[in-house]
């Protein structure tokens, strides 16, 4: 299932094991909601020079569709799930077996059913680092975005920023079937998970 890498940073395997079932879980999860469409993999987790990040996650410099959810607290964090036009518009209409939209604006319905895919994916990865912290985590509703990529990503890397020179970055692929599609899971732990993880081993 998991072709993902770490680094040699002892919290890195921790999390990379937890990341690990909740892939497993979310992936599941997603098999369901799509009909069996969809699977997902967990590709890495490791820490990237801040610098780096532009370069090490090419979102591009087109506007990206996301929803983003956060957890607030020191084992919180908060996950990016991201989508280009065509694919976002292509899950929203599998889903509620509809043709895809050429309207440009985006539909209540359509945003919906992209934030709940991002509520089925942000529980299963917040509750798998849970249940390890022995934490109740309260996610936030999710939030749809349409914006820059890189932007978002470095709001969401602020807190990290603060106390590292380095940012723990983890990434997941989606496939339909054997084919790899242009949506991708970013979750991005607060600074001190690093500490929790490292107690709960």
């Amino acid at each position: 299932m998991d072709t993902a890498s770490t680094n040699h940073s002892p919290h890195l395997h921790v999390l990379h094991d937890v990341l690990t079932a909740a892939t497993y879980e979310a992936s599941s999860a997603m098999s369901v909601w799509t009909g069996g469409k969809i699977s997902l993999t967990l590709d890495c987790v490791r820490e990237v020079p801040l610098e780096s990040i532009s370069e090490e996650f090419d979102l591009g410099m087109e506007p990206l569709t996301m929803v983003v959810l956060t957890i607030d607290g020191d084992a919180g964090g908060t996950m990016i799930l991201t989508f280009d036009e065509e694919n976002g518009r292509g899950l929203a209409a599998s889903l509620f077996k509809q043709e895809v939209s050429t309207d440009p604006e985006w539909t209540e319905t359509e945003k919906s059913a992209l934030m709940e895919t991002g509520n089925i994916l942000g529980c299963a990865y917040f509750n798998a680092i849970a249940r390890l912290v022995q934490a109740e985590f309260v996610p936030s509703p999710p939030a749809f975005l349409q914006d820059y990529g890189p932007c978002v990503l470095e709001q969401a890397l602020m807190l990290q920023a603060q106390c590292s020179y380095d940012v723990l970055i983890c990434q997941t692929t989606f496939l339909k079937g054997e084919e790899k599609l242009n949506w991708h899971i970013l979750f991005i732990p607060n600074p001190k998970i690093g500490d929790a993880l490292q107690s709960a081993q």
